[in-house]
């Protein structure tokens, strides 16, 4: 067991990491890694080496995740989405389910209950594939929006959608078949409204009393998205999902203090489990499984890739002011996940055993859909986003705080080399310049969740935070690391007052920028004084070399764009120069012609 936990996990990240480097969808990865694992060499059997405390895991696992999901589900984004997400998550679910039925009927031939409980199923798209895919796809808000709202609230929705079809067949021949199950509906929906959102609301009352300290808050929301789920499910069987995405949803708008530090932490938990969870339930697949796969079951997969989902989408957003370039991307875009397949593996024993034959079909159909979904769509998610023209505006933009003189100056050559620049200041008076030169600004607390919501933390590629305060820079840098990394938020050399008791440690604060520690008063005052920036191109004959020699002294490297590349920030420990870079460099006037014409951008 020691060996099998090992290699999952290690497995698991090693795959999150390659796609990284190779820009790959890492679910595809993922779900790779479990058949090499499993069912292909049979070095890990989680079945046999868990026993039955696999599904119990599993479950808690998924818990966690939807919380997660939950957490990141703001409800100012439903301002431009709530018609279209209300409609994919009401009349979207129900036109899946019975155009899925449908489909796994005819198509499929199974049988129409077993055909009703896949239907079911294949309503879950969970976070577990969506939200990996958009952070690879960087899709724009709107669109964004919709995939992870409609993902995270049909997961619960889909599972309980499966435990009340599968309650009904079991119970078909007792009669009061249909009054049971809407008892159950009720009783699920009660008890997570209760359980889930008194629980975050009296957990986000405690946080604010001060009733449980810095260190323990972390710990106490796992632990009561665990007692949540557990308690739920107890009162309801498969209600503890839903339970716990509601959980996520109130404490994520509740506007907490602590809010930030919490899902930095759900946020590194939850990659770990999904990867765990991806490679685990991949691996338990059985040759037996893949024998019963046979061509009315491929015949289905591509059905309710190409038939369902998008017909489903198409009917659920009529009249709900969805643009046709969303309709398609939507409507194509339904990887299923972990939740899809822990509920065909949980369903299909007892029903079999319950005389349903069909339903040994169960398992390799959902693992059908969420291989060829994960694989369709996680390799054409960028380039449909690409075609469709729904990405993101300005992935390579880069934000400068504070719009000082030199600032402006700064992003005023940036511009003119066809740079994506936007300056933002809370002072509205020093924004002026930049607007009336052509600039884009934003004028506002570079901290606020209004900055945030107005220009998309996927948008920004790296940050400059070049205001005349060194602490104010610092807690900008803190603020954007965890979305952009470490290695993409810069501010100027902190000179200090009276000694080191005044700087910042460098591991509170960004990178130092620029190749000389010049601080945010030398710059303005050497720009007073007449001091340029110039632009220069790094060419076969004007290599790194000469053109550091034709630097005057004092001069200062500000910026590198390489060719065809995104702006990096330059620094002490910056790279060295390469044929096609462009080099921005801020130089004493009576030097600024004497050096060569720039490259061309």
């Amino acid at each position: 067991m020691t060996l099998s936990l090992t290699a999952i996990l290690v497995a698991g990240i090693f795959c999150q990491w390659l796609a990284w480097r190779f820009r790959l969808p890492a679910i595809v990865l993922l779900a790779a890694g479990g058949l090499i694992l499993g069912p292909f060499t049979g070095w890990i059997q989680p079945q046999q080496d868990f026993g039955a405390g696999l599904k119990a895991v599993t479950s808690l696992f998924v818990a966690i995740i939807l919380f997660e999901g939950g957490l990141n589900l703001q409800f100012h984004e439903l301002r431009e989405t709530a018609k279209v997400t209300r409609r994919l998550t009401s009349v979207g679910v129900v036109l899946a389910w019975g155009i899925g039925t449908a489909v796994a009927h005819y198509v499929g031939q199974l049988d129409w209950g077993v055909a009703a409980l896949l239907g079911a199923i294949m309503v879950v798209t969970g976070p577990t594939v969506i939200m990996p895919l958009l952070k690879h796809a960087k899709l724009n808000r709107r669109t964004a929006s919709y995939l992870k709202w409609e993902g995270i609230i049909n997961d619960p929705i889909g599972v309980l959608l499966a435990v009340l079809v599968y309650q009904y067949l079991l119970y078909s021949g007792e009669g009061p078949a249909l009054g049971q199950i809407a008892t159950n509906l009720g009783l699920a929906i009660a008890t997570a409204f209760a359980l889930g959102g008194g629980i975050a609301y009296g957990l986000g009352h405690s946080f604010r009393r001060g009733w449980i300290p810095e260190y323990l808050k972390a710990p106490c929301v796992i632990a009561c998205v665990l007692a949540v789920y557990a308690l739920a499910d107890l009162v309801q069987h498969e209600s503890g999902l839903l339970a716990t995405t509601l959980m996520g949803i109130v404490m994520g708008n509740m506007r907490l203090r602590s809010l930030d530090e919490m899902r930095r932490f759900k946020e590194y938990l939850t990659l770990i489990l999904v990867s765990f969870l991806f490679v685990v339930l991949t691996a338990s697949l059985q040759m037996e499984d893949l024998r019963t796969i046979h061509l009315p079951l491929m015949l289905m997969v591509l059905a309710f890739l190409f038939i369902v989902r998008p017909l489903a989408v198409y009917l659920a957003t009529l009249g709900a002011g969805c643009n046709w370039r969303d309709r398609i991307l939507i409507g194509w875009i339904a990887p299923r996940g972990v939740v899809a397949a822990a509920s065909a593996g949980a369903f299909a024993p007892a029903l079999v055993d319950a005389g349903f034959d069909d339903a040994r079909y169960l398992v390799p159909a959902v693992f059908m859909v969420i291989f060829t979904t994960v694989i369709a769509h996680g390799f054409s998610l960028g380039p449909l986003t690409r075609l469709l023209k729904l990405g993101s505006p300005g992935k390579g933009r880069v934000l400068i705080v504070g719009a000082s003189p030199w600032a402006i100056e700064l992003g005023l050559a940036l511009k003119n080399i066809k740079q994506d620049v936007i300056i933002a200041d809370s002072d509205w008076g020093r924004l002026q310049n930049a607007r009336q030169q052509g600039l884009e600004t934003w004028f506002g607390e570079i901290l606020s969740d209004m900055a945030e919501e107005a220009m998309a933390l996927d948008n920004i590629y790296t940050v400059l935070a070049a205001t005349g305060n060194n602490h104010y820079n610092s807690m900008v840098c803190n603020h954007y690391a965890p979305h952009l990394g470490r290695h993409r938020v810069f501010q100027p050399y902190d000179s200090g007052s009276e000694g080191l008791k005044h700087i910042v440690p460098e591991t509170r604060r960004g990178i130092t920028a620029f190749s000389q520690p010049v601080s945010y008063a030398e710059m303005w005052t050497r720009l007073i004084q007449g001091w340029v920036i110039r632009k220069t191109g790094i060419t076969e004959s004007f290599d790194q070399e000469k053109f550091l020699q034709s630097l005057p002294e004092g001069a200062v490297r500000l910026a590198v764009i390489p060719e065809n590349g995104k702006l990096e920030w330059a620094s002490k420990d910056g790279r060295r120069l390469q044929e096609g870079d462009t080099v921005i460099s801020f130089v004493p006037p009576e030097t600024a012609k004497e050096t060569p014409e720039p490259a061309s951008a």
